[in-house]
């Protein structure tokens, strides 16, 4: 059987100062306890006071003061100050230990610390307002889940997620998309956000209602000026404000739905909506959201990095991966900037999009989108 180690404790040392004072050697204390005698020699060594006397609540101090120094963040008070800034950046603890150790090419600091420290301070100050540091702001672990979907049967030219093209669930193709709504509390207030697979790239709109018509003109005018092999696929809940997703079939994208109650089979889309709803929880007001703010939420998403790139950012991966194709409207992009897109090609870009939008219909003045990381 394999035997178990048991740290000396109080009633040890009480035997161990006991046997000592009667004369015993090491070795006849150590045949007592049924101990290694290294191991009561060790304790002797490194427990006595500076006279060589053995006192056994002494001893028990001095193996708990060495045993514990409290956690990293407390006592490295740059790199405390560090991770508290990102995590007010809306960083996850993962993104924080990851992205650390990508830059220099150690591990800092553990994601569990980070965690074990918010939660350490919740217990010891009873001060809930630091469960804000985290990405789901909850003051005690664990998952909490609900149901959702809707009918789907209500949706014309339909297809499953079945008959989708396997090249799509590798991720490793780009130009595959996520659509879905974040809804608020205000009747009528929603954010039409999609998200691209490969890179992980987020763009997002605030469409001026969440009916069918406005949401697949909202789609087509952020999809229709990206070449056609940066927009093959599209895939949504079954949700009714998608049941005009055939209005993208024109531009050569296939559309596809999750099945019944599996919103999970769309996991990006879900996952990126949810990092969204750190800075937008449900309660917001959009209409106190400014223009200019929404643009700022969208570009600190895309500049965030993400484990499963990496530790790179969206923003990066979209630049060195899903650009290097020609395109007579791209600008020749300054030097310095490799992991950014030129000012004049983000103005290009929204310019097309927002003739189209003249001609076809205005989709709402506060327009934003995923290609704004600069």
């Amino acid at each position: 059987m394999e035997q178990t180690y048991v740290q000396i404790g109080i009633e040890e040392r009480c035997e161990i100062a006991r046997l000592r004072a009667t004369g015993r050697s090491i070795r006849q204390i150590a045949s007592a306890l049924d101990r290694a005698p290294s191991t009561v020699a060790r304790e002797i060594r490194r427990n006595c006071s500076k006279k060589g006397n053995y006192q056994p609540v002494y001893a028990n101090e001095q193996s708990r003061a060495r045993r514990w120094t409290g956690s990293k963040l407390y006592r490295n008070s740059a790199l405390r100050q560090l991770v508290l800034s990102l995590l007010q950046q809306r960083w996850s603890p993962e993104q924080i230990a990851g992205r650390l150790a990508r830059e220099t090419g150690r591990n800092v600091i553990s994601h569990e610390t980070i965690y074990r420290f918010i939660y350490a301070q919740i217990t010891r100050t009873n001060n809930y307002s630091w469960r804000q540091y985290l990405p789901r702001g909850k003051s005690k672990r664990g998952w909490r889940g609900r149901r959702g979907g809707s009918p789907a049967s209500f949706i014309a030219h339909r297809r499953p997620l079945c008959e989708r093209p396997n090249a799509v669930n590798d991720r490793q193709t780009p130009g595959h998309w996520e659509a879905d709504l974040m809804l608020f509390k205000t009747y009528g207030q929603a954010i039409l956000t999609l998200h691209e697979r490969y890179s992980r790239l987020l763009i997002a709109v605030r469409p001026p209602s969440k009916a069918a018509q406005p949401i697949a003109k909202a789609m087509t005018d952020i999809l229709s000026p990206l070449p056609e092999p940066w927009r093959q696929t599209v895939t949504f809940d079954n949700g009714t404000e998608f049941a005009m997703h055939y209005k993208l079939h024109p531009l050569n994208i296939q559309t596809f739905f999750c099945d019944t109650y599996s919103p999970w089979q769309k996991g990006g889309i879900e996952n990126a909506i949810g990092r969204m709803r750190r800075t937008l929880p449900r309660k917001t007001d959009l209409a106190t959201i400014s223009p200019h703010r929404f643009v700022k939420l969208i570009r600190a998403y895309n500049n965030t990095p993400r484990k499963c790139l990496d530790f790179q950012t969206p923003a990066e991966l979209f630049w060195n991966k899903l650009l290097h194709f020609k395109c007579e409207s791209t600008v020749p992009i300054p030097s310095g900037r490799s992991n950014l897109i030129s000012s004049n090609f983000l103005e290009i870009e929204i310019a097309s999009l927002r003739s189209r939008r003249r001609h076809a219909g205005s989709i709402n003045n506060s327009f934003a989108c995923g290609f704004l990381f600069v």
